[in-house]
């Protein structure tokens, strides 16, 4: 990989271990920031997101950690430390997306999804902090839904979860501004991803409308709006919600 944008930088970007997560780790990684993979359980895949980065020539390494529990937020923020002396960029992109009716949802469906999206938001913006600011040029980017603007059926954990990180953007946009740290929330439309779990399929409003522009995005697309954000470039645009969609929702 040649020198880019974000050369010397160090970047962690939770959940990604495939799809959206792996992409990103892959531009930025591409940018020339060091990368820190993360997976809660799975390694296998991580470590492939580290490999294909390797093989282009950039630096990455692998730590699985729950970011719902505060030792591992602050397990995963050491690791960058550790590896690479720094921490200039945190992507919050880990997220279960299940489709469960209200009326059948329990209190531990709920709490599994928004744990995990927004707790873990939290939990690692906090533990990410301390390094964050001595970047000088520091950047947290959550990754959003557009179910969230919108809302869908059978997603009230994930709707509700997915809005919380939209407020969390906003005041911490505010709260960091100080330490030059700016916050932005990059909101994916109708992206072709391959989903696993107990939610294999997609979501059953990507069977019923296609994007003005005529097709769903790509994971990449993602990536390339989260680079940005991460960049030098970006550094008066804080407090953002930046949709990315195909034209299907209009704000």
């Amino acid at each position: 990989m040649s020198a880019g944008e974000l050369d010397g930088r160090v970047a962690i970007v939770t959940g990604s271990a495939r799809n959206i997560g792996r992409a990103i780790a892959l531009d930025l990684a591409r940018a020339g920031a060091a990368v820190v993979v993360n997976a809660h359980t799975s390694a296998k895949e991580a470590q492939a997101t580290a490999d294909a980065i390797a093989s282009e020539g950039g630096r990455a390494v692998v730590q699985l950690a729950d970011v719902t529990r505060t030792e591992g937020a602050e397990t995963l923020a050491a690791a960058a430390l550790m590896h690479f002396g720094r921490l200039d960029c945190l992507v919050n992109n880990a997220a279960v997306r299940r489709e469960t009716p209200f009326a059948e949802m329990s209190f531990e469906d709920w709490r599994e999804v928004t744990a995990i999206i927004l707790d873990g938001a939290f939990l690692m913006a906090k533990a990410a902090l301390p390094a964050l600011r001595n970047s000088g040029a520091g950047s947290i980017i959550n990754i959003g839904g557009m179910s969230a603007h919108t809302g869908a059926a059978n997603r009230a954990h994930v709707v509700t979860a997915k809005a919380g990180l939209v407020g969390l953007t906003r005041a911490l946009a505010h709260d960091l501004a100080p330490d030059r740290v700016t916050v932005n929330c990059v909101v994916p439309g109708m992206i072709d991803t391959r989903r696993g779990g107990s939610s294999p399929a997609a979501p059953a409003h990507h069977a019923q409308h296609m994007p003005p522009i005529g097709r769903r995005g790509a994971p990449e697309e993602i990536a390339a709006l989260v680079r940005f954000l991460a960049g030098p470039q970006a550094r008066y645009i804080t407090g953002q919600a930046i949709h990315a969609n195909g034209g299907v929702f209009m704000p």
